[in-house]
């Protein structure tokens, strides 16, 4: 898993069928203090996430494991919306 913000959205108004209604987001990775720490990803929304949210995304063979993206051609996929994290007992992120 990969902790991200949304910073854009993809449209495709062609693309494989079984992607159809999917919606594409683009997501900057980002480190511990929400600092961008190199690389994007577009990955099929899976949570109904918005521009700006902190987002766990999932690569590879584990994006195509949510009820949604099941035997999906998807590489990423949004997997939670996070309400918050700690480390080391300090809160770093509170929506």
């Amino acid at each position: 898993m990969t902790l991200g913000r949304v910073v854009g959205t993809v449209v495709a108004t062609r693309k494989e069928s079984k992607l159809s209604g999917f919606k594409l987001q683009v997501v900057e990775a980002v480190d511990l203090d929400l600092r961008p720490s190199g690389g994007f990803i577009v990955a099929v929304d899976a949570v109904g996430a918005g521009t700006g949210e902190i987002v766990l995304t999932a690569a590879g063979s584990s994006a195509r494991l949510t009820s949604l993206t099941t035997d999906k051609p998807v590489d990423a996929v949004i997997m939670a919306i996070v309400d918050s994290f700690e480390t080391g007992g300090e809160v770093r992120y509170d929506k």
